[in-house]
C-alpha cells in the first residue's frame, strides 16, 4: 500500500486535542442487491497494517486511519455506499463514492465480495490516485449463485429482461440500446443510480460518522426521561379525546392499563 497523497489534517497529531469527527458529504444509498447479505447491514469489520487502519459498514462507508507519527496523519472518508458495479448478470463489486476530496476529485473504493471463512476485509490497494479496492471475505458468497442479479429481480423486471435478451438475439436492438435498457432495469431495481442523480447530500444533524442518536437509550436516566415524555403524550391525548366527547366514556384511553403493562419502574 502507497502512502495516501493530499492528507488532510483530521486525525491525531502531536497538537490535537481529540480527533475530528468524520462528517460525509452525501447520504449512504438504501440497502440493494442480495436478500442474504442484509445480514452485514447495521456492522463495521476492522483491519490494521502497520500503516493505516480501515473500517468498512457494509451499505454504509469505508474509512482509514493513518497510524503513523508524522504531524499531519490522514484520517477520512474513503467512500460512501451508492450502488452497486454490475458486468455478466453478477454482482461485481460495492461501489463506495464521494469520499473525502482528493485534488480534483473525491476518493472512492470498489468493494469486491468473495468467499471466506469468516467475515473480514482482506486486500486493500490503490490502483489509481485515491481510487481504492477493498476485498471483503464472506461465507455469504460461497455459493456459485450467491452473487446472481438475475435472481433477485421482481416477476416484472425479469419479463423485461427477458423481453431484451430476445430482442438482442434477433438484432431488433443495438449492444448500445441493450446495455441502456438493462441499465434502466438495475435502476428501477434499486442497485444502480441515474447517470444523472445526484447523491442526496448529508445531513451534519444525522449524517455524521458519529450518530448522536445511537446513544438516546444508553442509560436508564434517558429512558426513564422518554419514559414521561410518552406518558404526558398520552395523558393529553386522553384529555382531548374526553374534551371532544363528554359523553362517550368508551373513547377515553385507559391509561394505568396501558402503562401497567410497560410500566420499566416495575
Amino acid at each position: 500500500m502507497r502512502m495516501v497523497e493530499e492528507p488532510v489534517n483530521l486525525g491525531q497529531n502531536w497538537n490535537a486535542e481529540e480527533p475530528k469527527a468524520l462528517i460525509p458529504k452525501v447520504k449512504a444509498a438504501n440497502f440493494s442487491g442480495p436478500p442474504h447479505l442484509r445480514r452485514l447491514y447495521g456492522k463495521c469489520f476492522e483491519k490494521s497494517d502497520s500503516s493505516y487502519k480501515y473500517e468498512f459498514c457494509p451499505f454504509k462507508n469505508v474509512t482509514q486511519y493513518e497510524q503513523t507519527l508524522r504531524w499531519n496523519p490522514y484520517s477520512g472518508i474513503l467512500g460512501i455506499w451508492e450502488e452497486w458495479d454490475i458486468r455478466n448478470n453478477t454482482f461485481y463489486a460495492m461501489m463506495m463514492k464521494d469520499g473525502d476530496t482528493c485534488g480534483e476529485r473525491s476518493r472512492q473504493v470498489a468493494v469486491h465480495l468473495e468467499c471466506g471463512k469468516k467475515n473480514e476485509i482482506g486486500d486493500v490497494s490503490e490502483p489509481d490516485r485515491c481510487q481504492y479496492k477493498m476485498i471483503f471475505k464472506t461465507p455469504l458468497v460461497c455459493h456459485q449463485h450467491s452473487l446472481l442479479v438475475y435472481p433477485t429481480l421482481s416477476e416484472e423486471l425479469q419479463r423485461r429482461w427477458d423481453d431484451l435478451e430476445a430482442e438482442l438475439f434477433y438484432e431488433e436492438i443495438t449492444q448500445q440500446g441493450y446495455n441502456k435498457r438493462l441499465h434502466k432495469i438495475f435502476e428501477e431495481a434499486g442497485y444502480m443510480l441515474d447517470p444523472k442523480t445526484k447523491p442526496e447530500p448529508a445531513q451534519e444533524a444525522n449524517e455524521q460518522h458519529h450518530d448522536e442518536n445511537s446513544e438516546d437509550f444508553q442509560t436508564l436516566d434517558s429512558c426513564k426521561e422518554a419514559y414521561q415524555t410518552l406518558k404526558q403524550e398520552v395523558e393529553r391525548l386522553q384529555g382531548l379525546l374526553v374534551a371532544q366527547n363528554p359523553q362517550d366514556n368508551g373513547l377515553s384511553i385507559n391509561q394505568d392499563h396501558l402503562f401497567k403493562e410497560y410500566d420499566p419502574y416495575e
